[in-house]
């Protein structure tokens, strides 16, 4: 592991920050356009779909590319399609041609530069990192995340009043290449060993031996089973809840941008809560004592009828999300051969971005036909229950035990 770690994780991360918080303010501000302009909730389905399904469809390829080529050079590739389309479109609505299709069309190529970049940074951190400070990194990482969407989504609101949204797409343009010149003259981080070597199979035999790599890895394959059915029971709690909300307390804005911003400081909270304590010895009862939060914490927000007693526990769920997230990132960062993270992270990018649209069209339409309030309390339940299938799990929890070098609290 290189010795300058410390500085060229910090030089990362930085850069990383700038260019997401670009991103965020443009994703918000896209929002916020079609749904001043449109008022159609067909408009924003519509927007929503095109900002997941190329994610979904090009993460198992990005995977392959990940572990194929260099890391760095691929996020600097997929900040600069960003970048490049943002410019485009910033230079378009500035000539007159401002048509809805064309926020659709770059929400697709915004979501292409993210199924790109998510497995390469997933994979590139163990790089950059000991294996015995990846809890600490991570965690830290999570709270710069849940800063950035507790600060761009008001950012984002303030400069729509008093500038264009050309502005904004500007704005991000500038952040994308602040990062990208970040990585490409400061940061110099060996190639993993993978990308030196001359590649002698087809992308989708490398993608086939991923998928083989998968089934035959029973942590992987069991985890990922795990996660497939977690994200759908979370689908009422991450979507439906801005919707009770203005059912049930009153449609004020103010009321939605609370639950946000809650939500937001639990996860910057639960973020340094990770980095500072490290989580419980065996990785996996940080992970289930994450999942009986957000289990009881989902059934708490369908029978409190105090609006103030229920941002305390949307606070709370945001809290226990990097609970989960920080250790289930590291496990896989540990168990998985170098040579196969970026594949197993864009299978990972697969279920993350495909099984939460999902349990949406099933608890969509249901929600029109009963009580929010009931999907919370049923899969509260349902997810209370699902954290004790990982200690009952004799795989997870052996994958779980630190080594015998490390200690753990």
């Amino acid at each position: 592991m290189n010795a300058n770690w410390k500085k060229n994780i910090t030089l990362f991360l930085v850069g990383q920050t700038i260019s997401l918080f670009g991103s965020s303010l443009v994703q918000y501000a896209i929002m916020w356009y079609i749904t001043l302009t449109t008022q159609s909730g067909v408009m924003m389905t519509i927007s929503i779909v095109c900002g997941f399904l190329p994610t979904f469809f090009l993460s198992p390829f990005a995977g392959v590319w990940a572990d194929r080529y260099n890391r760095k050079l691929l996020i600097v590739l997929s900040d600069s399609l960003i970048a490049i389309s943002t410019l485009i479109m910033a230079i378009l609505f500035m000539a007159g041609y401002d048509a809805l299709w064309l926020l659709f069309l770059m929400s697709a190529i915004r979501a292409l530069g993210t199924g790109i970049q998510t497995p390469a940074v997933g994979a590139f951190i163990p790089q950059l990192v000991p294996e015995d400070k990846l809890t600490k990194v991570n965690g830290t990482n999570g709270s710069i995340q849940a800063f950035i969407m507790l600060v761009s989504p008001m950012a984002s609101g303030a400069l729509l009043t008093v500038a264009t949204i050309e502005t904004i797409f500007f704005i991000d343009v500038i952040t994308a290449a602040i990062a990208v010149v970040t990585l490409l003259l400061f940061l110099r981080v060996p190639v993993h060993a993978k990308a030196l070597e001359k590649q002698t199979t087809s992308y989708f035999s490398d993608m086939r031996q991923g998928f083989v790599y998968i089934k035959n890895h029973d942590y992987v394959k069991q985890f990922f089973l795990f996660c497939a059915f977690f994200f759908v029971l979370a689908a009422p709690v991450a979507f439906l809840t801005p919707l009770q909300v203005a059912r049930s307390f009153g449609d004020e804005v103010w009321r939605l941008t609370a639950i946000e911003i809650t939500f937001s400081i639990g996860m910057m909270a639960g973020g340094i809560f990770m980095a500072s304590w490290g989580g419980f010895a065996n990785k996996i009862h940080t992970m289930t004592l994450s999942c009986l939060m957000i289990g009881a914490c989902t059934f708490a927000l369908g029978v409190i009828p105090v609006f103030w007693i229920y941002l305390v526990f949307m606070g709370l769920v945001g809290v226990a999300m990097p609970v989960f997230n920080t250790p289930s990132t590291v496990l896989l960062q540990e168990k998985v051969e170098p040579d196969y993270l970026g594949r197993v992270f864009g299978v990972l990018g697969m279920i993350s971005s495909s099984m939460m649209p999902l349990g949406m069209l099933v608890f969509g339409p249901i929600s029109d036909i009963i009580r929010i309030e009931w999907l919370l309390i049923g899969t509260g339940v349902l997810l209370f229950i699902q954290g004790f299938f990982l200690v009952g799990n004799k795989v997870l929890i052996a994958a779980g035990r630190p080594k015998p070098d490390q200690s753990g609290v």
